[in-house]
Formats: structure tokens, C-alpha cells, sequence
């Protein structure tokens, strides 16, 4: 009885840490959901940064990349899954809109502009956008939809974190060079 007890104290334990982990994203001066991160405990070349963030944005295929003003834009979306008992389908896709900038030992970059989509079955089974217009994910669903529409803020939460993790590393990590073709050794047949 008394480990019974012990056993469910531990998981009640974990389950509440587990949950305590979900971190809403916070409004920007706009009123729109942000993931805003600032570095500044590095050392690093700002064109070396400025190279390593466009390829890392090349690699994920994120459209629209653009540098004006010292600053790199880019647009690019997540899929949001829905998972049960190990068992997941898309419900939907989040659009955003990416924006990095280097200014004297720091850097700085923000994901912003969420827009969800949800996705509903063809008549093949594929999950396709069900409309083009996507929901700002900012907006009040209203009570009904209200618990899938945290679910989905959540979602969109913990994969900008992934997203930011991974960019960070990628930025510090050396570029790949091309490899270089071979030569093209030439026979002429005309002369021995």
C-alpha cells in the first residue's frame, strides 16, 4: 500500500510538471502572437551569420527570402499535428513570418504573424487546406472551439521553440562547402 502510494504521488508529480511547460507566446506592441529571442553571449561575424541564416532558411524551403536594410525576412509555415494513442493526422497548418537581424555583438530574430489553417480529408484521404484565408492565431475563437484553439497556440508554441533551437544551432555551425566538380580530362583520338 505504502509504495501504491509512493508510485502515485510520483506521477502526479510529473504529470504536473509535464504540463507546467506549456509557455503561451507572448502579444507584441501590435497585438499579434510573437517568438522574439535576443543573443548576445557569442562571438560572431555578422556576415558569416547573415550567410549561415540564409542557407538555414534555404534548407527548410521558407519563401520569400529577403535582405533589405540589414535585416533577412523570410515566410514559411508549420504543420500542426493532432496525436492520439501514438496515432497522428495533420489538423492544420500555421503561417508565419520570420525576420533576423545582427547589430553589434547581438543578434536578434522573431517569429510573427501566425496564421492558421485547418486541413479537412479529400476525397483521396490526403489532409489538404481546407481554405486558403488562414485565422489569425490571436483571434477569439468563441467558447466552443476554445480548448482546441489553446491546443493549437500551444502547438505553435513548442514548435517555434524547436524552430529557434534548431536556427541557433545552425547559425554557429560551419557552412558546407560545395564540392567542387571533377575536371574534364579530354582524349583526343587525332593524335597519338
Amino acid at each position: 500500500m505504502r509504495f501504491l502510494l509512493l508510485g502515485l504521488s510520483f506521477l502526479s508529480l510529473f504529470t504536473l510538471v509535464g504540463f507546467a511547460q506549456d509557455k503561451p507566446l507572448p502579444y507584441d506592441d501590435r497585438g499579434k502572437l510573437i517568438y522574439y529571442e535576443v543573443v548576445s553571449d557569442k562571438v560572431f561575424d555578422a556576415a558569416t551569420l547573415y550567410a549561415n541564416a540564409k542557407a538555414f532558411l534555404k534548407a527548410k524551403k521558407m519563401n520569400s527570402i529577403g535582405l533589405d536594410s540589414g535585416s533577412l525576412t523570410a515566410s514559411g509555415k508549420m504543420v500542426i499535428s493532432k496525436t492520439a494513442f501514438k496515432v497522428g493526422h495533420p489538423t492544420g497548418e500555421v503561417s508565419y513570418n520570420f525576420t533576423f537581424e545582427v547589430k553589434d555583438t547581438k543578434y536578434r530574430f522573431w517569429l510573427t504573424d501566425f496564421l492558421f489553417v485547418p486541413y479537412e480529408r479529400d476525397r483521396y484521404a490526403n489532409f489538404v487546406p481546407s481554405t486558403a484565408k488562414g485565422t489569425p492565431l490571436e483571434a477569439n475563437p468563441g467558447k466552443l472551439n476554445a480548448a482546441e484553439w489553446t491546443s493549437y497556440q500551444n502547438a505553435t508554441a513548442k514548435q517555434a521553440q524547436s524552430f529557434a533551437t534548431e536556427f541557433k544551432a545552425y547559425l554557429f555551425a560551419p557552412l558546407k562547402s560545395k564540392a567542387k566538380p571533377k575536371e574534364k580530362t579530354i582524349i583526343s583520338t587525332k593524335s597519338w
